[in-house]
């Protein structure tokens, strides 16, 4: 069976195999750093609670973590994160600082959820919060999520809705000095009658990054038997004429 070999072809070929091979061996990276930062977040939560106090804690050191911290809420300094569905809900995600006792460091602190109005999205629904000094635990995140920013992004002030805010732009906005991690808080503190602290698992996407790196392969694959089976065609048809 004869090969006919050309120049062109091979080159487009060689391009797609070795581009192929590249990006599906970036995708399978990807899903390795996915599922080391799954065992991060396993080995976070066998952990004994960390407990957070003046001392400012590299965001290394505690994310992913159970944290616990003492102090009371900043009450009038609250941020809500718009478009946080639940449940197939409309919401926000509470954002509220939060004062370590006998200290001026403070926490950002997510306290949980809450609905929309359908009739009136810049009316927040009223929820409890403690006045005094109260323990609460909960898992340090590196940020509260972040979603598509719709138009230009409003200032930060107190009781903003925003699409996004992270621990470095409240603590610039508000003045106080934030840990580096925000607190998803688990526990109770007596707010629950109008919060919700139905956290979503994290999406770490492991099996979407094995299934891209499937197809760069496979495309890197087809390209080389692509360029294998039309050079034996062309091949052939030349012997037969």
């Amino acid at each position: 069976m004869a090969f006919r070999f050309k120049i062109v072809p091979f080159v487009a070929m060689l391009v797609l195999v070795v581009a192929g091979i590249a990006l599906g061996r970036w995708q399978d990276g990807r899903a390795a750093e996915k599922e080391a930062l799954a065992g991060l977040l396993q080995a976070g939560g066998d952990t004994a609670p960390l407990t957070v106090g003046a001392a400012l804690v590299p965001l290394h050191e505690a994310q992913f973590r159970r944290v616990t911290v003492t102090g009371s809420f900043v009450a009038n300094w609250p941020v809500y994160l718009d478009n946080r569905p639940n449940n197939g809900r409309a919401g926000f995600y509470v954002l509220m600082p939060f004062r370590i006792a006998g200290t001026a460091m403070h926490v950002l602190v997510a306290r949980g959820w809450l609905p929309r109005d359908p009739a009136d999205r810049q009316r927040i629904p009223a929820y409890p919060t403690p006045s005094g000094t109260v323990t609460i635990e909960g898992v340090a995140r590196p940020t509260a999520g972040h979603v598509m920013q719709l138009g230009d992004a409003p200032a930060l002030t107190p009781g903003a809705i925003v699409q996004n805010a992270d621990v470095a732009q409240v603590s610039a906005a508000s003045g106080l000095a934030l840990q580096p991690f925000v607190l998803e808080q688990t526990s109770s503190d007596g707010s629950e009658g109008g919060l919700v602290r139905d956290w979503p698992a994290p999406d770490l996407g492991v099996d979407k990054h094995r299934g891209y790196a499937f197809q760069w392969y496979a495309l890197a694959a087809m390209a080389f038997l692509f360029f294998i089976f039309s050079g034996l065609r062309r091949g052939t048809s030349e012997t037969t004429k």
